[in-house]
């Protein structure tokens, strides 16, 4: 068990440090004129994840290896994508009015990158210490709140091309 506790630990620290790091990105561009779109949902989002997390330290098993150089390996996706938004990268809808969209790094192929290592996570941490039907039932959970995150984000940027503002 003293692999998988390292692993959550590790993931546990990586989750705190981009908590501090959201809210300082948060402040500066609302700082700068940026506005928070679709509040609502953030606190289930935030509740989720603290509960994932929660329950992995709770019912975690022996490490598995394969899954965890699978999960090691997104995490190299999670860094490009936090390196390519950079001051941007918040855990809220925060919109830059006249700010372009990022299109460089993972976002040159994808709309949403920083979701697909979200939903990898979601899957793959509970399969690195054992918990096949963990992972299954929190990425069901997570595909419910990524609907309406991502539907929520898309109408708050579709608002933004259109001169609107939420």
């Amino acid at each position: 068990m003293t692999l998988s506790y390292w692993l959550l630990a590790l993931v546990t620290v990586e989750r705190i440090g981009e908590l501090f790091l959201a809210k300082s990105n948060t402040q500066r561009l609302l700082a700068e004129g940026a506005f928070e779109a679709a509040p609502e949902h953030y606190k289930f989002i935030v509740l989720m994840h603290a509960l994932w997390l929660a329950g992995l330290w709770f019912f975690a098993r022996e490490i598995q290896p394969f899954w965890t150089v699978i999960f090691l390996l997104l995490q190299v996706l999670r860094f490009w994508v936090l390196a390519t938004l950079g001051r941007r990268w918040t855990t809220k809808i925060i919109i830059l009015p006249n700010a372009p969209l990022v299109r460089r790094g993972p976002y040159r192929w994808l709309s949403h990158p920083n979701y697909l290592v979200v939903i990898g996570e979601i899957a793959i941490l509970p399969l690195c210490v054992g918990l096949p039907a963990y992972a299954l039932v929190f990425s069901v959970v997570n595909a419910v709140m990524l609907t309406i995150r991502i539907r929520a984000e898309n109408e708050a940027l579709a608002g933004l091309r259109n001169g609107r503002h939420a």
